[in-house]
């Protein structure tokens, strides 16, 4: 199993950023799909999650309340690769942005129920991270 973030950059306050998160070496919609973010000296976010396509079903997002109405988390099975489209950048997005993934959508619709990520964060692939800087 393989991830890999790309996307990232410095951009202005306001401006916008697409992250990609490439995958490999699995069945891609079987999967869940999570990004997080660390800042320096801060604690791992959870920044949203959509659940897997297995058995042909719908996926469904979650959204840190940070990031909600500006960021948009989707999938492309087809190409196998995840993307987070980010608006409205401010400079407390700053942060290296990491990708993960895992079978079991628990991880995602427990967020989605409890507000949280940090309620249960433990995917097993990680991908490196790819580093957003938004200057002021």
């Amino acid at each position: 199993v393989q991830l890999q973030a790309s996307g990232g950059g410095l951009v202005q306050t306001g401006g916008s950023l697409r992250l990609s998160c490439a995958a490999s070496g699995f069945t891609f919609a079987n999967f869940a799909i999570a990004w997080f973010r660390q800042a320096p000296g801060k604690e791992r976010e959870g920044v949203s999650c959509i659940t897997s396509n297995y058995g042909n079903t719908d996926s469904s997002t979650f959204y840190a309340d940070s990031v909600k109405d500006r960021f948009t988390l989707s999938r492309d099975n087809a190409e196998n690769t995840a993307y987070l489209q980010m608006n409205s950048l401010k400079p407390e997005d700053t942060a290296v942005y990491y990708c993960a993934a895992d079978l079991l959508d628990s991880l995602c619709t427990t967020a989605q129920a409890m507000g949280n990520m940090s309620v249960h964060p433990w995917y097993s692939h990680w991908g490196h991270g790819t580093q957003v800087t938004v200057s002021s």
